[in-house]
């Protein structure tokens, strides 16, 4: 009988399997069960399906990691096979005046129990910020009226907190438990974007204003750690990669050149040194995203000739250390433009830094980096107003009382992107939104927001029945 292979080099063969084949490999006998079943190579599997979340073994509780993962993808799949009659139809009732911008509190991520509630935060043109269960269709929480208008929200799930920021330029963060916020801080100029996101040393927020320059502040307390003056216009995009080491900045100005800077500069600034960073020879951006699983992967959405041509520029990050010296390299690795004929896109997602989708028009297309055209749907009769993407789902809305489910298909299987269903935004109800309606959604829940009338708007929620 012939020995086996030694432990140590069968591990390292497996670490180099997906999840189907480790669980293939699993069967083969009492020995490479024991191998395939050890939690670091289903950890390391977790860390690179969703690199971008934040995992600790404290919140993993009594299961396995491959037990995890397991469960995660079933809900996945369950997800992707939905039909309409899957789900459990929840809409609000009452004046919640016009709701602005919306973003998941808790849920949205992998669940480390598999039970946590996927709880919604929106924000009203009543100057108020309410919290929601989507799996029950109910407020759960409401902030007292503001003294100005909420124009920015973005939420740290992990953490279950959300941030805003009013006309008057002043930031609060909110728990979405207690009636009053947790800080607040009132900058100095009018803010234009916000960035929040979570790091070994804790969570932290950035600030983007109306002078070009960013605030680094501390969570919850806003303490500021850092001011960087990035342009001389505002900065109307911040975004942090996946591994919480870049920070994308830009405004729309055609005379602003994107920027990446090195977040460790900003968290520990040292004093008479300018941040680390870069510039990107592309004006005029409009949208930016980084790719989930290539945290140093960029791809932006910029215009050319009077805005009438749409392109798109992909760049990876580097630090590199030369001479005695530290810098920022952005490699182009690849660029295009649309035909002419097509109709400008106005939002953008990107998937495993190798694919790209956008709407125009009525269609949704997927494209590859370089140019080339993958996949063309036309789900919609009118034109997709709003285009919202994870690193698992793509979710589409449009006037024509519909959105649309598409889900990311696993790298190297054909076709890249998945149609799924089609959900109404209002049963039975024909009337015509006010303003283009929205949508998010994670493994669980899809949730939107139509306007009916100028005065108010309806929160409908989409609970899988599991």
């Amino acid at each position: 009988m012939e020995s086996p292979l030694p432990e140590v080099p069968l591990f390292k063969v497996f670490s180099f399997l997906d999840v189907f084949d480790l669980l293939r490999a699993g069967q083969v006998n009492k020995y490479w069960n024991k191998v395939a079943d050890s939690d670091r190579l289903w950890r390391d599997l977790c860390l690179k399906k969703w690199s971008f979340y934040n995992f600790s073994c404290e919140h993993l509780g009594p299961q396995t990691w491959k037990q995890f993962l397991l469960n995660q993808i079933r809900h996945e799949r369950r997800m992707e096979l939905a039909q309409p009659e899957d789900f459990i139809y929840k809409k609000t009732t009452g004046n919640l005046g016009i709701l602005g911008p919306i973003a998941y509190l808790s849920g949205s991520g992998p669940s480390m129990n598999g039970r946590e509630k996927s709880v919604i935060c929106t924000v009203s043109s009543k100057r108020m910020l309410y919290a929601w269960d989507a799996w029950e269709g109910t407020m759960i929480w409401s902030s007292p009226v503001q003294p100005s208008s909420i124009k920015l929200l973005v939420t740290l799930p992990q953490v279950h907190l959300a941030f805003t920021v009013d006309l008057e330029g002043t930031v609060k963060v909110w728990n979405c438990q207690d009636e009053d916020a947790l800080a607040a801080l009132t900058m100095p100029q009018a803010c234009f974007s916000l960035e929040a996101f979570l790091t070994k040393d804790g969570p932290f927020l950035m600030v983007g204003n109306s002078e070009g320059d960013i605030y680094t502040l501390t969570v919850p307390e806003l303490r500021s750690v850092s001011k960087v003056n990035a342009f001389n216009y505002s900065v109307d995009f911040l975004h942090c990669s996946p591994d919480k080491k870049w920070i994308f900045a830009s405004g729309t100005h055609q005379h602003i050149l994107p920027k990446v800077l090195f977040v460790e500069c900003l968290l520990r600034p040292s004093e008479g040194e300018s941040p680390l960073s870069v510039s990107l020879p592309f004006s005029s951006c409009c949208r930016a995203c980084w790719a989930p699983r290539r945290a140093n992967r960029i791809t932006m959405m910029f215009r050319r000739a009077s805005f009438k041509k749409t392109g798109f520029s992909t760049f990876d990050l580097t630090l590199e250390r030369t001479g005695g010296r530290t810098a920022i390299q952005a490699h182009q690795i690849a660029s295009f433009l649309l035909p002419v004929h097509m109709e400008s896109p106005i939002w953008m997602g990107v998937s495993d830094g190798n694919m790209i989708v956008f709407e125009s028009g009525p269609y949704l297309f997927l494209f590859t980096i370089n140019g080339l055209q993958l996949q063309q749907f036309d789900d919609h009769e009118l034109t997709i107003c709003n285009l919202w993407v994870d690193s698992l789902h793509v979710l589409t809305t449009s006037m024509d009382n519909y959105l649309h489910m598409y889900m990311w298909e696993e790298e190297g299987r054909y076709p890249y992107l998945k149609s799924c269903f089609h959900l109404e935004h209002i049963r039975n109800d024909y009337t015509p939104s006010c303003f283009f309606p929205k949508a998010i959604c994670d493994n669980t829940s899809v949730v939107c927001v139509v306007s009916r009338s100028r005065e108010t708007s309806i929160l409908v929620m989409y609970s899988l029945n599991v």
